[in-house]
């Protein structure tokens, strides 16, 4: 099971949405509304993420990481609301 990290919790109260570990298979995490609605789940296990690259490989690898990410997936991103946006304001 994904451990959810510091960073991405941090993010869901900022955005104002609860993240759990994903039930779903092949997810790292199930978001939901602060009244535990479900709203979708994100990340798929088997790739690490911004939380994770600061953890295990300091912040420096982690902003590459992140600045790669936001490249691949600039077309998807940027749809509020949509699975890729979540995960970019949640995992990145």
């Amino acid at each position: 099971m994904y451990k959810i990290t510091e960073h991405t919790l941090n993010r869901a109260r900022a955005l104002g949405v609860m993240v759990v570990p994903s039930h779903r298979e092949g997810k790292k995490i199930d978001v939901l509304t602060k009244d535990g609605q479900y709203i979708t789940s994100v990340g798929a296990l088997g790739y690490d993420d911004y939380g994770t690259f600061m953890e295990e490989s300091g912040i420096d690898y982690a902003n590459q990481r992140r600045h790669l990410y936001k490249i691949r997936h600039e077309r998807t991103r940027k749809k509020i609301g949509s699975k890729s946006w979540w995960a970019d304001n949640l995992l990145w």
